[in-house]
């Protein structure tokens, strides 16, 4: 048993590559293009929103304290895929290591996975301060803030490690391996893998439960509540109001936990590698893509303080 594990370590992959979303020079052009434009735009919206809420007191308050933390995550979350994935489209296939293979998912998980915990944080902020207004201030004390932040990047770090471990333990065939995708995620390197990988699986069904299902029951509970502690509330204006400030929360989760729970919570026999590179295309640019744009347009706080900060910017610089 140990000589045949051996022999399997000495012909596993020393590199993987990504395969080529398409081998037309004009359409990788504007593939390049493409992506390179909205990685930009996610890099320049996110910061736009963690500089703003960083230098107007106004918007120091735990919701915006959060909102700017997921902001930094998106940024993260892309960079960890996107400036491999522009190289990749840009020239001929570029291996990867399986360190640096390891390495990827390990980052790409562990921040994905924050992402959700963080989106379920910030229902429960959006519950006390709607369905308890009074205790709004006692409750989401800095210091809780800072803790559940903490906690969802340790719970997310503590599913990740083990995870990632799990996976390259396992064996790959053939000195090259071409990965179905163009990042290394867990499903796409588990099917390149030359052993049993039921148990794999299963276990990445739980991590998949814990990451998306549970946070996701918790979101529901919390706008149960919020739906009908908004019902109640008499004056038209009000109810506008408070679902305004829950719509923007409810749109990115519905698309994050969404397309996440189409790629990870299928049974394999049902997904196709295609039909999930094209899903992740959407978490990979779309949600953090949206992110800033439906909490800036629909938020009157953040436009304000995005106005006054270019009103401000322009007058210093005519004198």
């Amino acid at each position: 048993m140990l000589a045949w594990n051996s022999v399997l370590n000495q012909s596993g992959p020393t590199e993987f590559v990504f395969q080529v979303f398409t081998a037309v020079p004009e359409f990788q052009a504007f593939l390049f293009l493409l992506f390179l434009l909205l990685y930009l735009m996610i890099l320049s919206g996110n910061t736009a929103i963690i500089w703003v809420v960083c230098t107007h007191s106004s918007l120091r308050t735990p919701m915006y304290f959060f909102l700017s933390n997921l902001s930094f995550l998106e940024i993260c979350y892309t960079s960890v895929v996107v400036p491999l994935m522009l190289s990749n489209i840009s020239g001929a296939q570029k291996p990867i290591p399986l360190a640096g293979c390891g390495a990827q998912m390990f980052f790409f998980v562990t921040l994905g996975s924050t992402d959700c915990f963080l989106l379920a944080v910030m229902a429960y902020d959006r519950y006390v301060a709607i369905c308890h207004p009074l205790h709004y201030t006692l409750v989401m004390t800095q210091k809780l803030c800072v803790q559940m932040v903490v906690g969802a990047v340790a719970l997310a770090l503590l599913l990740s490690l083990q995870l990632t471990a799990l996976i390259f333990t396992l064996p790959f065939c053939g000195h090259r391996r071409e990965i179905n995708h163009f990042l290394c995620d867990v499903p796409p390197v588990l099917r390149l893998a030359c052993a049993d990988t039921r148990v794999h699986q299963a276990i990445l069904y739980v991590v998949g439960i814990l990451v998306l299902t549970v946070p996701f029951l918790l979101i529901c509970v919390s706008y149960v509540f919020i739906t009908l502690a908004i019902l109640r509330i008499r004056s038209a204006e009000g109810r506008r109001r408070a679902f305004s400030t829950c719509s923007s929360h409810l749109t990115v989760v519905l698309l994050q936990y969404g397309c996440c729970s189409l790629v990870y919570l299928r049974p394999q026999s049902s997904t196709s590698e295609a039909e999930n590179r094209q899903i992740a295309l959407v978490y990979t640019f779309v949600t953090p893509l949206l992110n800033p744009l439906i909490y800036t347009l629909r938020n009157k706080d953040v436009k304000g303080a995005l106005r006054n900060a270019f009103i401000s910017k322009t007058a210093s610089d005519a004198h």
